[in-house]
């Protein structure tokens, strides 16, 4: 500080300096270059004093005040070459350059007043409108009150900033420096709306307003901000956290909406693919009961019937159970050395009744590498492709269950030879509950059972996909790891693990 008010004093001097020697200039050049009469020596001395004052100040334009009358009544008023200050025309000499260099002086100062705060002014609009660009490009799902902090710091270059979040109760710091005030003053000043200023330590605090309501506090240090600015910097920090506020609250009722549409929607289809089982059972054993004559044969078949429909609904069942356990975020994964022929032969004792008659064969090499997984589980995947093959695909027609291994990986492939999927549909058959339009009607299925599929080869590292083309069939392709790579790193021969679902 005392630096900085020592060399404004030396400026001031040296300005003073150059002011004499401009009076002292414009008196040679009157008095010796070109002689000229009192009256426009006078004229000469007031245009350069006007031109100090507009340009300097005040303390300069006096200083060439005196010394434009001592000019003045020296050289160009008699008695000439004495100073006589009693004569009537030095004190209106006097007068007159006083007058003009505190007028000019002053009306010069309110004009590069204005002029810087207008500069300011802009200067603050244009940085605010910086920061509210900035909010725009917040990112709502980390903590925004913590975000706003960092842009105020960095647009304004505060050297530190300290945002009081009412609901919460957070004090969200920014910026080089510790804020100075208590956290109680912003709790305060959030609460009562109060506002506090500092102007030797550049300190202020404000409230934050929506609308009447203080929702929290604002805490600057190292900014100079109008008031107004000030103002419309709160209103811009209040809409920001509103905004995050109004974005959470959408984004939860978007989330129950979603959860509410996808209970229904489980629901209406667990209800469509219940009835058509449930009326079969019914027909059969009202059959059965209401007719006891009869035949043997005749008995079985309606039995079959009974209890086809009984395993149909049992998979349904089965289905909804995986699939809630799957998004219950945590599985629960028991891997171990396994034979994916094992596995395969296993998937395929469930569809005794299904593949009856039908064309299913397994071709998997011998001295297929195991794979480290949860044997049940993978089974219960390889199930899920073997019965939508079957489904899918005429009666007349191949289902073959193939592997391969590739890059330390094993490749397990489901091809059958039903309609094919069209391109535009590849991409969403993994999704739940959907199912194609032209087959939905045909093919009973609740639309869980590729996204079972799905799930459970993600878990274990893998991914799944589908290869087809309309009226050429479709071939699922899943791949697994190899087990070996798991133990050439020391992994036990049985793991239990949990594993995120996403």
């Amino acid at each position: 500080m005392r630096a900085r008010e020592t060399l404004s004093i030396a400026m001031v001097a040296v300005r003073v300096a150059l002011v004499v020697a401009i009076i002292a200039a414009i008196t040679w050049i009157c008095y010796r270059v070109i002689p000229v009469n009192a009256t426009t020596a006078g004229f000469a001395y007031l245009v350069a004093i006007l031109f100090i004052a507009a340009h300097w100040g005040l303390i300069e334009s006096i200083a060439g005040s005196l010394a434009a009358v001592l000019a003045f009544n020296f050289f160009f008023l008699p008695p000439l070459g004495r100073f006589t200050i009693a004569d009537p025309q030095n004190w209106v000499a006097l007068f007159a350059f006083l007058a003009t260099a505190v007028t000019a002086s002053h009306f010069s100062r309110q004009a590069r007043l204005r002029a810087l705060d207008a500069t300011h002014r802009q200067k603050e609009m244009e940085t605010l409108y910086a920061f509210s660009r900035s909010i725009l490009l917040i990112q709502p799902s980390q903590n925004v009150a913590k975000q706003v902090a960092m842009q105020i710091a960095q647009t304004f270059g505060a050297s530190s900033i300290a945002l009081y979040e009412r609901d919460s109760g957070e004090v969200y710091h920014s910026g080089p420096e510790d804020f100075p005030v208590a956290i109680e003053q912003l709790r305060h000043a959030a609460i009562e709306g109060t506002f506090f200023r500092d102007r030797a330590a550049r300190t202020v605090i404000t409230s934050v307003r929506l609308g009447a309501q203080p929702i929290g506090s604002l805490g600057l240090r190292g900014v100079d901000l109008s008031d107004s600015a000030l103002q419309g910097l709160a209103n811009l920090v209040a809409i920001g956290l509103e905004r995050s506020r109004a974005q959470t609250s959408a984004s939860r009722a978007e989330a129950a909406r979603q959860s509410d549409e996808l209970k229904s929607t489980l629901l209406d289809a667990l209800a469509h693919e219940f009835k058509t089982p449930l009326t079969s059972i019914k027909a059969a054993s009202t059959a059965l009961l209401s007719n006891d004559g009869l035949e043997t044969e005749a008995q079985r078949e309606l039995i079959s019937v009974v209890d086809e429909e009984a395993d149909r609904l049992s998979g349904l069942v089965t289905e909804a159970i995986q699939m809630a356990r799957i998004e219950a975020g945590r599985v629960h994964l028991r891997r171990e050395n396994s034979s994916i022929l094992g596995i395969a032969v296993s998937a395929l004792e469930k569809f005794k009744i299904q593949a009856e008659g039908r064309n299913v064969s397994v071709n998997i090499p011998p001295g297929t590498p195991a794979i480290w997984v949860d044997r049940e589980l993978m089974e219960v995947a390889l199930r899920q492709l073997i019965d939508n093959a079957l489904k899918y695909s005429p009666l007349d027609s191949p289902v073959r269950v193939e592997a391969v291994v590739e890059a330390g990986r094993v490749i397990v492939s489901v091809t059958d030879r039903g309609p094919g999927i069209p391109e535009a549909e590849q991409t969403r058959i993994f999704e739940k509950f959907y199912r194609a339009d032209a087959l939905r009607h045909q093919v009973p299925g609740a639309g869980l059972g590729l996204v079972i599929a799905r799930e459970i080869v993600h878990m274990h590292g893998g991914e799944i996909w589908v290869e087809s083309k309309p009226g050429e069939g479709s071939i699922f392709r899943f791949s697994v790891p190899v087990a070996a790579q798991y133990h050439e790193l020391g992994a036990p021969i049985m793991e239990e693990t949990h594993a995120d679902v996403d």
